[in-house]
């Protein structure tokens, strides 16, 4: 029995921190929105990516989550916020295709995870 209880506090102490999100800002008729949603939106949920800062989509006019600390104000569609326990770790402004976003993302999650030692990452 001690033993399972053992293994089970080094499994939980060894996992990941939770709690990080993904929020995308969006709006109705947003085509750069649309083309996220057709070029990475069905993978997202299934990539490492996803399941370290899930998906938590919301429309910009809305009044925003509580519990949840933003940045500067949002003013373009899409905005990708990192948030960890309801703050803000970096965002992506705009949605630069592919390449481009999987890359600033990997760049806000090292951020997140104390692994970027490129200082903080240019502006977006």
């Amino acid at each position: 029995m001690l033993r399972l209880i053992a293994v089970f506090w080094l499994l939980l102490i060894a996992a990941p921190s939770r709690g990080a999100e993904l929020l995308m800002f969006e709006e109705r008729g947003c085509p750069w929105c649309a083309r996220w949603h057709a070029e990475i939106g069905p993978a997202y949920p299934n990539t490492d990516e996803g399941r370290r800062a899930p998906l938590r989509r919301l429309d910009i006019h809305a009044p925003r989550p509580e519990g949840i600390a933003l940045g500067p104000p949002l003013r373009l569609t899409p905005t990708f916020v990192l948030v960890e326990r309801g703050r803000e770790v970096g965002r992506i402004t705009g949605y630069p295709g592919q390449d481009f976003f999987w890359g600033l993302l990997g760049e806000l999650l090292a951020r997140r995870d104390g692994k970027s030692h490129d200082g903080p990452p240019p502006p977006h």
